[in-house]
């Protein structure tokens, strides 16, 4: 699997929303795009996606912009990413025959392989929020490897 542009750029958007916090109240898209960087007409597409989803809520007019749906304890980075990228998955390549008699040599196999890949990866992502995430970003708790070696 692999994480694709629009899935950092939401990660991205949302962490910096995180970071912010609510004290400050919505944050528009040219903030969000200035502080992390991002391409803001790319950045408008994603965030709509990301109300659909309902991860964030918008307002309109002076003073407009984006909020986190949820507080970032409740938003896991496998929802961000299944948001923009669509289920989290190494591939669509069918279900491995359930009485183990496979048409092709060796092919239930892998496809169980595949199917179990795609499940760790969706489990690894559910493991951080975006308040985990923020918390590594500022130094309050250890970066993933170092949490990863012990």
């Amino acid at each position: 699997m692999r994480v694709s542009t629009r899935g950092d750029y939401a990660c991205r958007a949302l962490l910096s929303l995180a970071l912010r916090g609510d004290q400050c109240g919505p944050t528009s898209v040219r903030d969000i795009a200035e502080r992390t960087g991002l391409p803001q007409p790319y950045l408008e597409q994603i965030l709509l996606a990301l109300k659909g989803a309902g991860l964030v809520k918008s307002k309109r007019g002076v003073g407009g912009g984006y909020v986190l749906a949820r507080a970032p304890g409740e938003i896991k980075l496998s929802e961000i990413i299944s948001a923009v990228d669509g289920p989290i998955v190494l591939g669509d390549f069918g279900e491995p025959h359930q009485d183990g008699a496979c048409d092709h040599e060796g092919q239930c196999v892998l496809l169980s392989v595949w199917q179990e890949t795609g499940d760790r990866m969706r489990r690894h992502l559910e493991g951080y929020t975006l308040a985990r995430v923020a918390e590594i970003s500022r130094g309050e708790s250890p970066w993933p490897a170092e949490v990863d070696e012990r």
